[in-house]
């Protein structure tokens, strides 16, 4: 009942918030997105996802979960250098360093028993996490949706799992209850876009709220990787081939297997649906692996990435088709008599 509670108080409190901004108006003064030459949208729309979803994860931390008060700390820390990169822009170096302050903080005061190169490793992953959300948000409903499922399965395991964890449990419902707000608002046609200060605290929270399930041994280290793989595997795969090109991977682009999807005429309705058939299907194995034995786990593990690899290629070649036809009604348009 308390997680019930939690994760409907927090869309409540996430939809109040969101509803009166825009009512109001105040939304577009906050930090508004104007399209540009690499934008899916066509209109301006006003990013302040944050604005609803850092309150309600903060608050619900603060309520259900006191001793994970930095978690709630680095949440806010990074939605407040985020708002000002939505309104007015940050250099990348200051954004990055935001970043590290936040990862480092958390692994201070909650540091594993590891070496310290594992140390260095786990706080590389979890600023790949913070950025990679960043990267994902990008189509209507799409980045809400993996934080209701991904934050949906933690929730489930802390509370169902093998090794119960009642607070953390209650937190990551109240996150997924906040996503769910924002996405009232968010599915095609969005009316408001996550932002940064939204995409960065949940790329934030996925690390750290995994890697303290990790810590009190609620779950193996593959399972925030395999809940939120979607995205781990379309950011990775598109950086390193943007790298491989020698192109600048901070900068906006639309090479995303998502925004290729959408590019090709699926839309962002659909795109989404796509894609949470997907999530919910990585949500529901990572569930039934855990409690298995680790060779079966990671047995798991390998096959998700197998399948992920199969849409990723699909996509690709659904791209490839859509580039041919385009060049090729080019060369007619060209050809036809003026």
């Amino acid at each position: 009942m308390v997680a019930f509670g939690a994760f409907f108080g927090s869309l409540a409190l996430c939809v109040a918030i969101l509803g009166v901004l825009l009512r109001t108006g105040l939304a577009w003064r906050l930090a508004t997105d104007v399209p540009n030459a690499r934008s899916l949208h066509t209109r301006p729309t006003p990013r302040i996802g944050g604005w609803g979803i850092v309150p309600a994860v903060a608050v619900a931390t603060v309520l259900f979960a006191p001793s994970m008060w930095i978690v709630a700390a680095g949440v806010l820390f990074l939605a407040a250098v985020s708002q000002v990169d939505d309104r007015r822009g940050l250099p990348a170096r200051v954004r990055f360093a935001a970043h590290f302050v936040a990862v480092l903080a958390l692994l201070v005061v909650w540091p594993a028993a590891l070496p310290w190169w594992c140390l260095a490793g786990l706080a590389f992953l979890m600023l790949w996490l913070v950025n990679l959300y960043n990267f994902m948000d990008g189509s209507d409903g799409l980045a809400g949706g993996m934080a209701l499922f991904g934050f949906g399965g933690y929730a489930l395991a802390a509370l169902c799992g093998p090794h119960p964890f009642a607070a953390l449990g209650w937190v990551c419902a109240a996150t997924a209850g906040a996503a769910a707000g924002f996405l009232f608002f968010n599915f095609h046609p969005a009316r408001i876009f996550l932002g940064d200060a939204g995409s960065i605290p949940f790329g934030f929270l996925a690390g750290a709220l995994g890697y303290w399930g990790w810590q009190a041994q609620v779950w193996p280290i593959w399972f925030p990787a395999l809940l939120f793989a979607p995205f781990i595997g379309d950011a990775s795969v598109t950086l390193i081939k943007r790298l491989l090109r020698g192109e600048k991977f901070w900068q906006a682009h639309r090479e995303h297997y998502y925004q290729r999807m959408v590019r090709t005429g699926i839309g962002h309705a659909a795109t989404a649906l796509v894609w949470y058939l997907v999530m919910l299907a990585g949500m529901l194995l990572a569930l039934w692996a855990l409690g298995r034995t680790p060779a079966l786990q990671w047995t798991t593990v390998a096959g998700w990435a197998v399948v992920l690899v199969l849409i990723g290629a699909a996509i690709d070649a659904r791209w490839r088709s859509f580039q041919s036809n385009l060049s090729s009604q080019t060369e007619v348009d060209a050809d036809a008599p003026q």
